[in-house]
């Protein structure tokens, strides 16, 4: 039974939000998910929504959380390289402290894949999923297909493609905290890419974009763990002075090395479903370069925010053309566009149509 607000006479809606166990909510350096999750979290919270999260014991925040146990990360920490099925585990730890706890939610909002479809049962139209991945792969198809009653928001327009007419709730971009970036009016010389080292993100190519225009660039991420070999066969070789490779960053790091640059290279090699360095990047009034494959499209206004391209030549013209950007301008379109309380809006709205059903 959904609360009423004694000071509003507006619902209390009671939202689970059911984070990954990857990585602490909010997490230190890598973790797009969760820090969507976190961000979505408070906006709701701070929109009068009774919100409780679901997130590793580690996780450092002040919503109201549940779970008992470390994530991934924690573990592999202090343990060292933990055995294949440590994730699986610890999603079946969570499933259960959810289960334990489902008649106290409204709505429960899960972020993974893909137990929760199966321990929701008769409480999946009452249930939102964001897969925050590609779903264009055969994995995503058995599921759809399995689950055809389960409500799943997508994150583009490009990924909705690939879900199923049955399962489409909505589609919500991403939003991050409005004031966790800082804009910068006036920036340095060196570009930027920040990513996981891998061939989807393609930062070898960011590399010799720059090189090529004569600029330095300054790149930040973590070494992809399902693809460890690729930083050192195809990024190591083309570093040097004008090309340096700084590891993870936190937020206070990573809104340095934005809105220090003179834009953000983005030259993904995969159907990206958002890329949440470009708002990132868009917060700091850094133009994005990006290139035209998956949410690019919807993220990056040509000739306002950035530029789309489709090659290492169109981004080198690009790079010429920066000047005619006003950063002020690419900030004000984030504020618009890109943040957590639009994002927040947004799902609420998603909410209460399941719940009107």
């Amino acid at each position: 039974m959904i609360l009423m607000n004694a000071l509003s006479a507006q619902p209390v809606i009671r939202v689970a939000q059911v984070a990954p166990n990857i990585f602490p909510t909010p997490p230190l350096h890598h973790g797009g998910t969760e820090r969507i999750v976190h961000d979505l979290s408070v906006a709701l919270q701070n929109a009068g929504v009774e919100v409780t999260l679901f997130a590793p014991s580690d996780s450092a925040t002040h919503l109201p959380r549940v779970g008992d146990y470390p994530s991934l990360a924690a573990l592999e920490a202090r343990e060292g390289r933990v055995a294949p099925g440590v994730p699986a585990a610890l999603e079946a730890l969570q499933m259960e402290a959810l289960t334990r706890r489902l008649d106290a939610f409204d709505i429960v909002h899960c972020h993974g894949e893909f137990a929760h479809a199966t321990i929701l049962g008769a409480r999946r139209c009452r249930s939102l999923t964001t897969v925050h991945w590609r779903v264009d792969e055969r994995d995503r198809a058995l599921f759809f297909a399995g689950f055809p009653d389960l409500p799943v928001a997508a994150i583009s327009v490009a990924q909705e493609a690939g879900i199923p007419l049955a399962n489409r709730a909505g589609i919500v971009h991403h939003g991050i905290a409005r004031d966790r970036y800082a804009p910068r009016a006036v920036p340095g010389d060196h570009v930027a890419f920040i990513g996981r080292m891998t061939d989807q993100k393609r930062p070898d190519v960011a590399i010799r974009v720059a090189r090529a225009a004569g600029l330095p660039i300054r790149l930040a991420g973590t070494i992809d763990v399902g693809n460890p070999g690729y930083f050192d066969a195809a990024v190591r070789p083309l570093l040097g002075d004008d090309a340096v490779y700084v590891g993870p960053v936190d937020d206070a790091a990573k809104g340095r090395l934005l809105g220090d640059a003179r834009a953000l290279l983005f030259p993904i090699d995969w159907p990206e479903p958002f890329g949440l360095v470009m708002i990132e990047a868009m917060a700091c009034g850094t133009p994005v370069i990006a290139w035209n494959r998956g949410s690019v499209p919807e993220i990056v206004e040509d000739g306002v925010t950035g530029f789309i391209v489709s090659s290492e030549a169109e981004a080198l013209a690009a790079i010429g053309r920066l000047h005619t950007l006003d950063r002020a301008t690419v900030r004000r379109r984030f504020e618009a566009r890109f943040t957590a309380e639009r994002m927040a809006a947004d799902y609420l709205a998603i909410y209460r149509r399941l719940l009107a059903r």
